[in-house]
């Protein structure tokens, strides 16, 4: 059988369409643009660059040819404000919805910026693409929605309840979502991510996700520490298989796919251990005098579950999701931005 992907890929090379990525600036947002830029396709990019960097689209100018970046149009703006929003959808076929403040731990510092930004901002967004008669709406839900609910894999409909502000909003926007389908048909799909990494993901500051921030540090020879025991374990990832996810859910023409959650994930578990002595293996295959050093072990972080791995096979079986890319190969792939960097 054709590979889904690929086949929807050559589809797009030959039927040029126009799609709106928020948080364009972003680690997914601008992975997502480099791929629809080298499809040929018209691309809307909002940014407040809170979280997002100039650095990134540079990077991905860079990338592709001057006829291929001649058709993005980027505009400042935050999601917090509905005309801007009103703006940034007018004439749009796809909506890829990815702006959010993430990270747990600043969720629990700061709930209300969290709130504003992902439920306010969410349903704004909602409101100008309905209002705009986009095509459809694919957003970034998460896997924090699972929260306490202990049992493994994950399915999509077996859910606790939430363990931190981040992950009440990311929930929230799954429920304004599905009314949004049943109170005015418009085509929602929620992607749950499960721990998303590759080029352009921030290895700075305190919510730097794990993979970046270790990397980073054995580069600068500075200490790596782990939280627990090591064995606390996640489905990790890489950004190529999240950025097939969104293009398969923005275009499906399956009405029985629409209105769905979908996990987005390997569909394995790698342990916080295992995943520091790959990136050991990697930088030693290609550093220079690499120093190898044991991981630091720290107190379990608040709010953090103790494993997460996710049932993929509702997003394969409903939208022909085929990942492309496992630990290792994302590693391997993404490794020599992150030394350059």
């Amino acid at each position: 059988m054709e590979n889904r992907y690929e086949q929807l890929c050559l589809e797009l090379k030959t039927d040029r369409k126009t799609w709106l990525i928020t948080g364009v600036a972003g680690f997914i947002g601008s992975n997502l643009l480099e791929e629809l830029l080298k499809l040929d396709q018209t691309v809307v990019g909002l940014d407040s660059f809170s979280t997002g960097y100039q650095q990134n689209l540079d990077e991905v100018k860079s990338l592709v040819t001057t006829e291929q970046w001649d058709r993005f149009t980027f505009i400042k703006g935050d999601i917090c404000t509905l005309e801007i929003c009103r703006r940034v959808c007018e004439s749009v076929d796809y909506v890829l919805h990815q702006a959010a403040l993430g990270s747990v731990p600043r969720s629990i510092s700061d709930p209300i910026t969290t709130n504003q930004t992902n439920i306010s901002g969410f349903l704004n967004m909602l409101v100008a693409s309905r209002d705009a008669g986009v095509s459809s709406f694919t957003y970034a839900a998460s896997s924090s929605t699972y929260g306490d609910h202990m049992a493994l894999p994950k399915v999509e409909e077996n859910i606790g309840r939430p363990l931190s502000p981040y992950a009440v909003t990311k929930f929230v926007n799954e429920l304004y979502a599905d009314v949004f389908y049943r109170s005015y048909g418009f085509k929602t799909i929620g992607l749950r991510y499960f721990n998303v990494f590759g080029k352009r993901q921030n290895p700075n500051g305190a919510y730097a996700a794990v993979i970046p921030k270790w990397i980073s540090s054995l580069l600068n020879r500075e200490s790596v520490y782990i939280n627990g025991d090591g064995e606390t374990s996640r489905d990790f990832c890489y950004v190529e298989n999240v950025i097939q996810a969104n293009l398969l859910a923005a275009t499906t023409s399956e009405l029985s796919a629409v209105n769905q959650i979908y996990n987005v994930a390997l569909g394995d578990r790698t342990s916080l251990i295992e995943l520091y002595k790959l990136i050991q293996s990697e930088l030693d295959n290609r550093v220079k005098n690499f120093e190898l050093k044991e991981p630091i072990y720290r107190d379990f972080r608040e709010g953090d579950v103790r494993h997460s791995q996710a049932d993929i096979s509702k997003v394969k079986s409903m939208l022909g999701y085929s990942p492309s890319h496992k630990v290792a190969e994302g590693l391997s792939e993404a490794m020599d931005w992150y030394i350059n960097q």
